[in-house]
């Protein structure tokens, strides 16, 4: 006779771990089950089950001081509510609590994993924002990744974040926040949260302490077309009135401005007047609006809000010494910039034929500025396009840290920095938004770019395809170690410079690059120039020119490395405790 056996209906979650005696004898056990470490404890004439490890840096809790129904990490002092695991100290995180039954004299404890851990996670991140804490925000972009959450949740919680509580709107840390996004595609799986956490921790410390900003209302019942808003948006700016320019820009986003409208906007006040800020101001604008293509531009009106104060606020080179001595730059850009129509109505039927690119390049890098506003004139007029010029521009301006010669003060790094950063800047918004006015930028990107004609006196020795007979793999091994030492900016550039010629994968080498970076302390100009360098390249290949451009960015990152790396430190607690490492226990 066959029996038939009726599956149960219900799978008991609860497992025998201890017997109820020996708790009560002991007033704290520590028991193992599974891949878990649980402390017992007896409080009350209860018996309480919570993980072991504190969760904050992985310090067992088994024999911590118990009183009140309150345990008390021994190490840095988090308290738990037993009963619930919650913490008292949002610096420490809650601890995991388990359900206990008694059955029969035995301790039976429920081991399942939380309802809702996303939810957790999602709103410890945003604790951690608020309260500036590193390894909170670590810790919640580990578990966020590892749960299959998409990037883009973190970093627009971060953006939000950002937008809303700043000192002085969009600046360094909102910056870094997208630089990293932008990465995210380059770098090796095991980097990508790593990347989140740097830009999340930098919008955290940027924030820290700072007062909400309210956005201004839109102009009520307001007629005013795109053109007229633009026009008093700019006014404004001219006259440094930030609070009238963001009612203007506003009201125009609630007037259904496109986002190519509102990058024109934004770019031609920010071209108005030359290299605001060396750079940063016109930078800012273009990661403000990468980041909201990366959040499919929700929250524009918060965002594009905080760019307005900075806007109003920068320094204009057009009252800078070198700027008008001893050669007056901003009256040949003026004359110039008369010429720009003309240039381009020129050019426009020959735009498929232009092929001046390496007779471009000397000009640009020469020693005559009437000379390089010209050569950029007649550019256009034979066809340029404002993105190709734009390109060629932001390639000589990373030549020139390509050819920083390290006799230099080091101080004069982000003198060659900066113009490189600020051309991508306009290179990539030129893509976006073609104009008149945004060219205007690729003109100042040039006249930056003369001004630090002295940092390649004498040049810095190129990499040569001649010298790359070497194996790629053993070349790409030497880097980390490279970067270990100080004063390594020439061994770098050749290896790397070595390294492509010599076949090896590009792609590859930014993975390695990102990963280097990312070990070293947050520095924004480093981000900037590695994302910008990673940019170009995409754009450029494997080419001379993309060759060159890695090797900038590499040098750069020579000359800032190695840091104290403390930033790793913290990320290396928060991985091992996502892990289950036992960090202080025996195993």
């Amino acid at each position: 006779m066959t029996q038939i056996f009726t599956a149960p209906t219900h799978i008991d979650p609860y497992i025998r771990i201890a017997k109820l005696a020996d708790v009560q004898a002991a007033g704290s056990l520590l028991v193992k089950s599974e891949k878990h470490a649980i402390a017992l404890f007896y409080s009350d004439n209860k018996v309480y089950a919570i993980d072991n490890r504190c969760p904050h840096m992985g310090f067992p809790l088994h024999g911590s001081t118990c009183k009140d129904g309150i345990v008390t990490c021994p190490w840095h002092y988090a308290r738990f509510d037993l009963a619930s695991g919650g913490t008292f100290d949002s610096w420490a995180d809650d601890v995991p609590s388990f359900p206990v039954e008694i059955r029969d004299g035995d301790v039976w404890v429920n081991l399942s994993p939380p309802a809702d851990a996303h939810a957790h996670h999602h709103q410890r991140l945003e604790d951690g924002l608020e309260q500036g804490i590193s390894l909170v925000i670590a810790k919640s972009a580990i578990a966020l990744l590892d749960m299959g959450a998409d990037p883009g949740e973190p970093f627009q919680l971060g953006l939000e974040f950002g937008t809303r509580y700043n000192k002085a709107g969009w600046s360094t840390g909102l910056t870094i926040h997208t630089c990293m996004i932008n990465l995210l595609p380059y770098l090796d799986a095991e980097d990508k949260p790593r990347a989140l956490f740097q830009g999340l921790s930098a919008v955290a410390n940027d924030s820290a302490g700072a007062p909400p900003h309210f956005v201004v209302h839109p102009l009520p019942n307001s007629t005013a077309d795109l053109h007229t808003l633009k026009g008093w948006f700019c006014q404004f700016i001219e006259v440094r009135d930030s609070e009238a320019a963001e009612r203007c820009l506003v009201s125009a986003i609630r007037a259904g401005a496109n986002s190519e409208q509102i990058a024109d906007i934004l770019f031609t006040a920010a071209t108005d007047h030359r290299y605001l800020d060396i750079g940063h101001t016109l930078d800012f604008i273009n990661k403000a609006l990468e980041a909201l293509d990366a959040v499919d531009w929700q929250g524009a009106e918060s965002v594009l809000a905080s760019l307005v104060a900075g806007l109003a606020s920068a320094s204009r080179m057009e009252e800078s010494n070198s700027w008008r001595y001893p050669v007056n730059l901003v009256a040949i850009l003026e004359s110039a910039f008369e010429q720009l129509p003309i240039a381009l109505a020129t050019g426009r039927s020959q735009q498929a034929t232009w092929s001046g690119r390496d007779e471009l390049v000397p000009i640009l890098l020469g020693e005559d500025p009437q000379a390089i506003a010209n050569s950029l004139l007649t550019a256009l007029q034979a066809g340029c396009t404002e993105e190709k010029l734009a390109s060629v521009v932001t390639y000589t301006a990373a030549l020139r840290v390509a050819r920083f010669h390290t006799n230099n003060d080091f101080g004069d790094w982000n003198s060659a920095h900066h113009p490189f950063t600020f051309a991508n800047a306009v290179h990539q918004g030129l893509r976006r938004v073609p104009s008149l006015e945004l060219l205007r930028g690729v003109f100042d990107a040039a006249m930056s770019v003369y001004l630090n004609r002295f940092l390649n006196v004498p040049p810095a020795r190129l990499p040569e395809l001649k010298d790359s007979a070497q194996n790629p793999e053993e070349l790409l091994k030497q880097l980390p170690d490279l970067l270990d030492r100080q004063q390594q900016v020439n061994e770098t550039g050749k290896l790397v410079g070595h390294y492509l010629y010599s076949g090896g994968s590009a792609k590859r080498l930014m993975a390695m690059l990102g990963k280097l970076m990312l070990r070293e302390n947050r520095d924004f100009h480093v981000i900037q120039e590695i994302e910008a360098a990673f940019r170009q390249y995409s754009l450029l290949g494997q080419t001379a020119a993309g060759v060159h451009v890695l090797v900038a960015a590499a040098r750069y990152l020579a000359a800032h490395a190695p840091t104290m790396r403390s930033q790793g430190q913290t990320y290396q607690i928060a991985y091992r405790l996502h892990k289950g490492d036992r960090l202080f226990e025996e195993s």
